[in-house]
């Protein structure tokens, strides 16, 4: 199977520098699947799951948000957050969530919901990754 070069990079550092044979992850228009020889693409990232597919094995991981770019065969892809499934702390993930949820219902009752949900939803992806 045909493969292209793929980056991945966070503020925290480089995830992958690698050849992929496929890439799924979830834009702010839906999923979108890149191969090799994709035409030039840009797009904003949502928070989802990320899938790498190299030797016909998948991995997967929680993106919270950013951008991808393909170029000249080549993917780059800047997240605000990346973590690959086995490297996801559950219990910390589990807490973070029961953070986001009260979070939620304090902002209900100061009318300020939005980042709540933000967080909400980080915590739901990266425990729906993990387990």
């Amino acid at each position: 199977m045909s493969s292209f070069r793929l980056q991945i990079v966070t503020p925290e550092g480089a995830k992958l520098d690698s050849e992929v044979e496929a890439l799924l992850l979830r834009t702010s228009d839906g999923y979108v699947s890149i191969r090799a020889k994709h035409t030039d693409y840009i797009a904003t990232l949502d928070i989802g799951t990320v899938t790498i597919t190299v030797n016909g094995e998948e991995r997967k991981a929680a993106c919270g948000g950013g951008f991808l770019t393909v170029s000249g065969g080549e993917a780059r892809l800047v997240a605000t957050s990346f973590e690959y499934a086995e490297d996801i702390d559950v219990a910390r993930a589990r807490a973070a969530k029961e953070r986001a949820e009260a979070q939620i219902q304090a902002a209900k009752e100061a009318g300020a919901i939005d980042l709540a949900k933000v967080k909400l939803a980080r915590a739901l992806n990266r425990l729906k990754i993990a387990e």
